[in-house]
């Protein structure tokens, strides 16, 4: 398939054969870089050998230009609070162009969305990501801890760090059940006390143990019903 060839081009191109010190390179002098153009320049070569297709030669072409087109626009408009998003956005399109061109060779009939199967395995994926983390937040509003001295409790934490700790656990707890391997949600269930314990320790308040109790046992009860549902 042309759309793994590429893929597996740009994976080489984008991250493996570019050493850091070219894209810092990059950053900083932006479309007077050299490594710019070397950049797309393996890109281009890495896309050939891979198609390994003289036929389809305006196709490495394509794919070549349309790199240089995205980095320099990430260069040219990201700075040093929007890397990030960029960094996202830049690897979107490159995908994005290779999913077009792959289209074209009609390598994707989308059959796959009249897949009940799939379908209900998406809606399960969904709704254990954010609609499952207010639902938790909403049960639990009434039970929120106060610290009941100064400093008995923690507080320095990452921002929004519990909730994506959340959405990734249950996300894992619901595909070890639906590829059929539920040791795997006792080894989820055994890391998190581990992890929390130490925390759960230095607060010293029941509440707090309480709260984090109720809150991960419904986060993982969750995620284990909507597994056997959609089983």
């Amino acid at each position: 398939m042309i759309f793994i060839q590429l893929i597996l081009a740009h994976l080489l191109g984008d991250f493996i054969l570019q050493p850091n010190s070219w894209v810092a390179d990059k950053e900083n002098h932006k479309l007077k870089s050299p490594y710019l153009y070397y950049h797309v320049l393996i890109h281009t070569a890495l896309s050939f050998i891979f198609l390994w297709d003289i036929k389809l030669w305006w196709v490495a072409i394509l794919v070549g230009v349309s790199h240089f087109i995205i980095d320099a626009c990430k260069l040219s408009f990201q700075n040093n609070l929007t890397k990030k998003r960029w960094f996202f956005i830049d690897q979107a399109l490159h995908v994005a162009v290779i999913g077009i061109v792959s289209l074209c060779f009609n390598e994707f009939d989308f059959e796959f969305l009249k897949n009940q199967e799939f379908l209900k395995i998406i809606m399960g994926t969904l709704f254990l990501t954010t609609p499952a983390s207010i639902f938790i937040k909403i049960l639990l509003s009434s039970w929120t801890p106060v610290a009941e001295e100064e400093g008995s409790v923690q507080t320095e934490s990452l921002s929004s760090a519990g909730k994506y700790i959340g959405i990734l656990e249950r996300l894992l707890v619901f595909t070890f059940i639906v590829v059929d391997h539920w040791e795997g949600v006792g080894f989820m269930v055994a890391a998190k006390s581990v992890f929390r314990f130490s925390d759960l320790a230095q607060a010293k308040q029941r509440k707090l143990t309480e709260y984090v109790l109720i809150g991960t046992l419904l986060s993982f009860g969750i995620a284990v019903l909507t597994g056997i549902l959609i089983k």
